[in-house]
């Protein structure tokens, strides 16, 4: 019978494990995605309630004779600094759970893998790349997100705003 056996060669596995190595960055890339768009339509609403509290407040500076560039800097400031703390806070905490589940592998290889624990090591070391990159995608969450509620808060009526209850 000629379809009782196959063959395989080390390339032919080689190109299995590169597809499934390719689905799973294209697919990690889109759930980071999904979170960016997802995080930066909280940033925005987070700025929105904030502009819309100190609508006051934004009157206030304009009778002074503040300038729109100055309140909307104001706020696409505070965005970039929200979005940057959220960031720091998320590294952190992909750093933990990295060290985390790189113990927990370290400690699964010595106890059901022993023969191997010697040719397998079992670090995670995030690279200082990786971070200011995604420190950076933050700031720029926070920047494309934070526009619009600054750009509303320095096109206020300075008259409205300080009439604003």
């Amino acid at each position: 019978d000629e379809d009782s056996y196959t063959i395989t060669n080390q390339s032919d596995i080689a190109d299995s494990v590169s597809d499934v190595t390719n689905s799973m960055t294209y697919m990690i890339g889109g759930i980071a995605g999904i979170s960016l768009l997802v995080g930066g339509i909280g940033i925005m609403n987070i700025m929105l309630v904030s502009i819309t509290e100190r609508t006051r407040e934004i009157g206030v500076r304009m009778a002074l004779g503040a300038k729109r560039s100055t309140i909307r800097m104001q706020f696409v400031i505070e965005a970039i600094m929200l979005c940057l703390i959220g960031g720091i806070i998320g590294i952190l905490i992909g750093i933990g759970i990295g060290a985390l589940l790189g113990k927990v592998a370290g400690f699964v290889i010595q106890n059901m893998y022993s023969q191997y624990a010697n040719y397998i090591i079992m670090t995670v070391h995030p690279s200082v790349t990786a971070i200011m990159l995604s420190l950076f995608f933050s700031m720029l969450t926070g920047v494309f997100f934070g526009y619009y509620p600054a750009n509303k808060a320095s096109k206020m009526e300075v008259i409205d705003a300080l009439r604003y209850e």
